[in-house]
């Protein structure tokens, strides 16, 4: 299973970000999707996931600002980040707990990462 994430780039405070992550390649189902950041030196920490019935779990930092969302027929998962602040800056990483053709288990994947920065 590959996850392909895009949509990272440089914005101004208060600004938004749609980040999108596809996952492809013998995927039977998918669990759980989500995202995930880090900066240099620091864990990489969750942002938000979301589940294949919906339900969604935020960090505390992030509620109320971005959302999730994903489209189960396209094995898509969204990040709408809004009222972006300079501590959001990180690299976002999508995660997907999901079962392949190859495994035929639940594994978990995570894409190649995508650099967001927030800055005036």
């Amino acid at each position: 299973v590959q996850l392909q994430a895009s949509g990272g780039g440089l914005v101004q405070p208060g600004g938004s970000l749609r980040l999108s992550c596809a996952a492809s390649g013998g995927v039977i189902s998918i669990n759980t999707m989500g995202w995930y950041r880090q900066v240099p030196g620091k864990q990489r920490e969750l942002v938000a996931t979301i589940i294949s019935g919906g339900r969604t779990n935020y960090a505390d930092s992030v509620k109320g600002r971005f959302t999730i969302s994903r489209d189960n027929a396209k094995n898509t998962v969204y990040l709408q980040m809004n009222s972006l602040k300079p501590g959001d800056t990180a690299v976002y990483y999508c995660y997907s707990n999901a079962i392949s053709v190859v495994t035929r288990w639940p594994d978990d994947y995570w894409g190649q990462g995508t650099q967001v920065t927030v800055s005036s």
